[in-house]
């Protein structure tokens, strides 16, 4: 295939997508409605922006993370963000107790939780590549362990909480895609809007990034702060999302490969956005067909889980048998 008919695929393949991503948010605003539309447009409509931007984030953070670890089976969550964020949860309830914590100003603990994700993945971003050869892998592990450093102390603090506080505190640590505050959105929005913009001058520096090392620095591509940029990054979008609904483990890796086969290319310009708009529709369409169609109470979060397990475990498979 020529490289022009390869992209005219690629835009062809974004291009049905984002009209499937527009046919999906059409049904969910205006399906089931009743009664006054500008109030069931502007609840639904906050629901639909909550997952525009966190299916957003986690599609364009674990692109950006296999990009830097040329694996396809890594995320960010192997960094240990998830973990991290149950600790804070688990810190904030031990602390101040569940009553005192559902009283804090949503926009306080979102910008805590955010910073303290970003500060210590950036501090240690920093430590590691200041090193020499290999310490991307060293990176990791060491998020490996610091995860499960992150989680030990949870679960040690969660065996001395009160049984009623920590009802509440399970609740919290469950990602959910109704329970968004409306008023973390706007800012939300303008820092994703921010990142996707910055990327979209540097998806060929990415292209370069994923050839390897040898080969970026062969055409010239400081490989270190390249990689350093994109990892920083990562830990934005990955600290917003799960700041915004809670942490997903499995779904980057879903939306990501399904992004590789529709498009069958490594281009970044088209790999990007499909892996966003595939994101958003599993979000919004699974929602839809969750609420509206099967009137199921299952939280989407736990479905995206199950079927990101099932993939991660075919792709495992599918690495060892070669």
């Amino acid at each position: 295939m020529s490289p022009e008919a390869r992209r005219r695929r690629e835009r062809f393949v974004i291009a049905g997508l984002a009209f499937a991503c527009l046919v999906a948010v059409t049904l969910f605003l205006t399906v089931g409605a009743r009664g006054s539309w500008s109030f069931v447009l502007a609840f639904r409509g906050t629901k639909v922006l909550a997952m525009v931007l966190v299916g957003t984030a986690i599609a364009v953070s674990t692109v950006l993370f296999q990009t830097v670890t040329a694996n396809r089976i890594l995320t960010p969550s192997i960094m240990g963000f998830d973990a991290l964020y149950a600790l804070i949860q688990t810190l904030l309830v031990f602390g101040l107790g569940a009553a005192a914590t559902s009283t804090l100003d949503p926009r306080l603990v979102f910008a805590v939780e955010v910073a303290v994700m970003v500060g210590l993945s950036t501090l240690l971003y920093r430590w590691l590549f200041s090193g020499g050869l290999g310490s991307l892998y060293l990176l990791v592990l060491v998020g490996l362990v610091f995860g499960t450093l992150f989680r030990s102390i949870s679960g040690l603090l969660q065996r001395l909480i009160d049984p009623n506080e920590f009802v509440v505190l399970q609740d919290r640590m469950f990602a959910s895609f109704n329970a968004v505050d409306g008023s973390l959105l706007a800012v939300s929005s303008a820092a994703i809007v921010a990142i996707l913009a910055f990327l979209a001058r540097r998806t060929g520096r990415l292209d370069v990034l994923g050839l390897g090392r040898e080969a970026s620095i062969n055409l010239g591509l400081d490989h270190r702060r390249e990689v350093t940029i994109a990892l920083v990054l990562v830990s934005l979008l990955v600290s917003i999302s799960t700041a915004l609904v809670g942490p997903v483990t499995f779904f980057g890796l879903l939306v990501a490969n399904l992004a590789y086969l529709a498009v069958r290319s490594h281009r970044h310009a088209a790999v990007l956005p499909a892996a966003a708009l595939i994101a958003i529709l599993a979000l919004v369409g699974g929602q839809f067909v969750l609420e509206r169609v099967f009137r199921f109470d299952t939280a989407l979060s736990i479905v995206i889980e199950f079927v990101g397990g099932l993939v991660f475990l075919v792709l495992l498979v599918r690495g060892l048998n070669r």
